[in-house]
């Protein structure tokens, strides 16, 4: 093979070879470009989704704190000022039936969701009710399906209490200090409005206490 000859094949390569390089550069640059689009679709996915989570819980928290606020409806009302606080040995004559605050026993009842299948102490009731807890109670007119329905709801709850509780006027009546509200059914949009706003609410006279480490029976 004559010199040109030898001179033409060594060009011929050296450009297949730079075109083979030029070919994988291509594809590094196309194969980069294509992991970044990759990558910045799914980060700003991920953003989309945590900026909609956070709002979603931002809306659902100033709906709940907006649903505390409001009154509910059918409550009745007592002047804190008014309800003693005194702990006493002896059984008090409470003005409402159940109770919904004044002088207790020193021992609270345990409340920490508990759900108790024969009536309680009033007396000891009430000092729950001044640690924060709601108490639910029902009279021997409620059905046995309301009944379970309300226990399921109070066996997730911490601060609450529920028991049957003897001649009271309501089917179904909730009690915090200071309030009270009566239903027929333990479906009613109430109760759980009841419960998001007086678990250890702004009526509480000593929020933060314990609910548990009390009397587990009358």
């Amino acid at each position: 093979m004559s010199k040109s000859s030898k001179k033409a094949a060594a060009a011929s390569r050296k450009e297949r070879i730079e075109a083979m390089r030029r070919a994988e550069q291509a594809r590094d640059r196309r194969n980069r470009i294509l992991a970044i689009t990759i990558s910045t679709v799914i980060v700003a996915g991920l953003i989309s989704w945590g900026a909609y989570t956070i709002n979603s819980a931002n809306e659902k928290d100033e709906q709940q704190a907006a649903e505390a606020k409001e009154p509910v409806s059918g409550e009745k009302t007592w002047d804190n000022k008014k309800l003693g606080r005194n702990h006493v040995q002896s059984t008090v004559d409470y003005p409402m039936n159940p109770p919904v605050g004044g002088d207790h026993h020193q021992a609270w009842m345990t409340c920490d969701g508990t759900v108790y299948t024969k009536p309680i102490a009033n007396e000891n009731a009430v000092h729950s009710l001044e640690h924060g807890a709601v108490w639910i109670t029902y009279s021997d007119k409620a059905a046995d399906a309301e009944v379970q329905a309300l226990g399921d709801k109070v066996s997730k709850t911490p601060y609450t209490l529920m028991s049957p509780a003897e001649n009271q006027s309501g089917t179904i009546m909730l009690s915090a200090w200071g309030r009270q509200l009566t239903v027929k059914k333990a479906s009613d949009p109430r109760v759980q409005q009841f419960l998001t706003k007086y678990v250890q609410g702004a009526q509480t006279p000593e929020p933060g206490a314990a609910c548990a480490g009390g009397l587990t029976a009358a």
